[in-house]
């Protein structure tokens, strides 16, 4: 067994949940990576999931305290975790893209504005793959799913000009980064300073789905070329051609800026306390 998912998952929930030749098990190997280099215990940080393919992947997995969102309200249920629980305590929730930039956009969007202390974690597959394989939000213009036949005909939210990212730091947020799920140290040293981010953090991670997006959009079940798509995508090949094309790294950084949600509601709630009392 691996170090890392014996010293922080629960033995019942391994192996991975996901299909062969799937990225999810690269994003959750990078989070932990980055908890175990930041030094947080399985005491020290509560862990949120959402749902679909990359709620099913982590769901209960995690040793210390666990809690699962359905259909785009884990945002909703850490604020008030947030509030709740002590300020050096972490949390982290980890989501798919509909959970992300669909049915949860509202709430995620309120968490940016509030600087929620939450670190956000996106593994985005381009669909919705754990239901058939539909297209989504982030589906590449074009490609062929199970509910696009002749090929997806909406803008989404990473082409034509348009960036989820960019949408994220006009609401509020203090961290953002993304990353393929193929990347190293680069990609763990971001979720590390989303994790340090005293408000709201998000990482957007893209990985591959062989099953549905490979075996329909790609037209391909064999997972070196898959993969080999995928990784073009953050290359500079790729940014000389017509399809989708994205920078690795931070986008935005601007920890400390803005104060937490969190704390500020606690000391304003105290300066009333001790504010002499008005009689009407």
């Amino acid at each position: 067994m691996d170090h890392l998912a014996e010293k922080y998952l629960r033995p019942r929930k391994i192996p991975s949940s996901a299909c062969s030749g799937c990225g999810l098990g690269q994003v959750h190997k990078k989070i932990l990576l980055a908890v175990e280099q930041s030094g947080i215990g399985t005491a020290d940080l509560v862990w949120g999931t959402g749902i679909g393919c990359s709620g099913r992947q982590t769901f209960n997995t995690w040793k210390g305290d666990n809690f699962a969102g359905t259909h785009g309200r884990v945002y909703a249920m850490a604020v008030g975790l947030r509030v709740a629980l002590p300020e050096e305590k972490k949390i982290l929730l980890t989501v798919g893209d509909g959970d992300a930039f669909g049915i949860g956009l509202s709430h995620l969007l309120h968490c940016a504005r509030r600087n929620v202390g939450v670190t956000v974690i996106v593994a985005d597959n381009f669909g919705y793959q754990s239901t058939g394989g539909q297209y989504g939000y982030t589906t590449p213009h074009g490609f062929v799913t199970d509910s696009s036949p002749y090929g997806t005909d909406e803008p989404g939210w990473l082409q034509g000009g348009v960036d989820i990212l960019d949408i994220l730091k006009s609401a509020g947020a203090t961290f953002l980064a993304r990353h393929s799920s193929f990347e190293g140290q680069k990609a763990v040293d971001s979720v590390k300073k989303a994790l340090d981010n005293k408000g709201f953090s998000l990482v957007h991670f893209i990985y591959p789905c062989v099953t549905h997006f490979g075996a329909v959009g790609l037209k391909s079940t064999d997972n070196g070329e898959i993969v080999r798509w995928f990784e073009k995508l953050f290359s500079t090949e790729g940014k000389s051609g017509s399809g989708p094309h994205f920078s690795s790294g931070i986008t935005h950084d601007a920890a400390g800026s803005r104060p937490e949600f969190a704390a500020a509601l606690k000391a304003r709630t105290r300066k009333i306390r001790e504010e002499p009392h008005v009689q009407a």
